[in-house]
């Protein structure tokens, strides 16, 4: 098995696990995936999920000795073309590098050691949040192989670093190194060498703490709200929040007028 899933508490970890290909993806763990995360966002006592590539390496991308198929045209017609586009139905099939299009409804946290680069970089840009380690490092190193972006790296890098810079980075297919990622906002949190899953699972852990409600309908605001007009955004953060208020908020208003949280003291709320 490539892929597994390990628990502790309301918090999964999905560990992606070919070390010897430096987590590349290959055709049996990009299904193998999907079902994981499908899994794991139906599971009612998951609340947060990590994404961990066992063995140094987040993900080197697509496992080339696979792409033969491309070189093919009718296995390329009928295996890439046909098996992945997206259908009439506006269903979305599942990307090449397996989970890419799931719209996940829970925290999804990326814990990056080595490269992620390529595919392996889209699938960090497809997580919420990506905490990496300081020698951790992204690229479009696919640049070099004539093979574009179709996980949606060209969708999600501009709206974490703006167009220009994204331009910059795709077109280049340099090495982008932690600590720059972590200036231009590409990831959120750099921790020391091998402590890139601890640090993502303790992230989750204190997310899922929280009235699940309340925080929920926050990520869904801030996710689905990107690019609307302001006003209709503004309507639909209304629209999300107000229906948790009487469910959560009036029983925190009231866990806080006994004392707790008092002095910014949040360890027992």
């Amino acid at each position: 098995m490539t892929v597994r899933i390990e628990r502790e508490g309301h918090v999964a970890t999905v560990v992606h696990s070919r070390p010897e290909a430096r987590n590349a993806m290959d055709p049996e763990s990009a299904e193998a995936l999907v079902r994981a995360f499908a899994e794991l966002d139906a599971d009612p006592d998951t609340r947060a999920i990590v994404f961990w590539g066992e063995g140094g390496a987040f993900c080197a991308g697509w496992d080339l000795k696979y792409a033969q198929a491309f070189t093919d045209p009718v296995r390329f017609q009928h295996e890439i073309v046909a098996g992945l586009a997206f259908p009439a139905s506006g269903a979305s099939p599942r990307g090449p590098m397996g989970p890419s299009r799931l719209e996940m409804s829970k925290p999804l946290i990326a814990a990056i050691e080595g490269p992620a680069v390529a595919g392996g970089m889209e699938l960090a840009l497809w997580c919420d949040v990506r905490v990496m380690a300081e020698d951790a490092y992204f690229g479009v190193y696919c640049r070099r192989w004539g093979i574009p972006l179709i996980d949606g790296g060209t969708v999600r890098l501009p709206r974490l670093v703006g167009q220009g810079r994204a331009l910059e980075i795709v077109m280049t297919g340099r090495k982008v190194e932690a600590e720059e990622a972590l200036r231009i906002g590409l990831c959120e949190k750099l921790v020391p060498k091998g402590d890139a899953r601890r640090a993502a699972e303790s992230l989750a852990h204190e997310i899922v703490r929280f009235p699940q409600g309340a925080m929920l309908a926050d990520r869904a605001s801030v996710i689905a709200g990107h690019g609307l007009p302001v006003r209709e955004a503004l309507m639909r953060e209304w629209n999300r929040g107000v229906h948790t208020i009487a469910a959560e908020g009036a029983a925190g208003a009231g866990r806080f007028a006994t004392g707790k949280g008092r002095g910014g003291d949040f360890s027992d709320i």
